[in-house]
């Protein structure tokens, strides 16, 4: 007997994305004229985002340029959370950004939850932090995906392993 379709959702950051995405945003920010002169940096630090500028207006900036070479890169910016703004020695600001990878027990939940009210015919069960859904229909598990698709939640879902 063959075994039931099914899918994994999961949500992972590349780091090599974000490294190289890094590198192009650095590069960028060296060459543009309202950073000349100034402290801009951007790093990634035992798996943090780490961005120093001279104010919190520039820290933003740094963001900006970050975030739009992220998106070329098809790394989820959904999964980067950003600190407070820290103000460092020389008044120089600084902010963390940690790179959100796997489902927590709260989303899976949700997930899981929305799923079961929608009344398809799937079953869906919590593997570590990644969430397995299985059906007897091919349609009922796109029909899920879908479903998903415009689930509000903090982080942004992807899916795999569809067999």
């Amino acid at each position: 007997m063959a075994k039931d379709p099914s899918f994994d959702i999961i949500s992972e950051i590349n780091l090599e994305d974000v490294k190289n995405a890094l590198q192009v945003a650095n590069k960028e920010i060296k060459n543009r004229f309202d950073f000349k002169d100034s402290l801009a940096e951007m790093s990634l630090e035992g798996g943090k985002l780490l961005l120093v500028s001279e104010d919190d207006y520039k820290v933003e900036q740094l963001k900006d340029v970050l975030f739009s070479k992220l998106v070329k890169h098809g790394v989820p910016i959904k999964n980067i959370q950003f600190s407070k703004s820290e103000h460092a020695l020389g008044g120089n600001a600084r902010q963390y950004g940690e790179l959100v990878s796997g489902i927590e027990q709260v989303n899976s939940k949700k997930i899981i939850k929305a799923i079961k009210d929608s009344k398809l015919k799937v079953k869906a069960t919590i593997q570590d932090e990644q969430v397995r859904v299985s059906g007897k229909s091919r349609d009922d598990l796109q029909a899920t995906i879908a479903l998903l698709r415009d689930l509000e939640l903090p982080i942004e879902l992807q899916f795999t392993n569809f067999r």
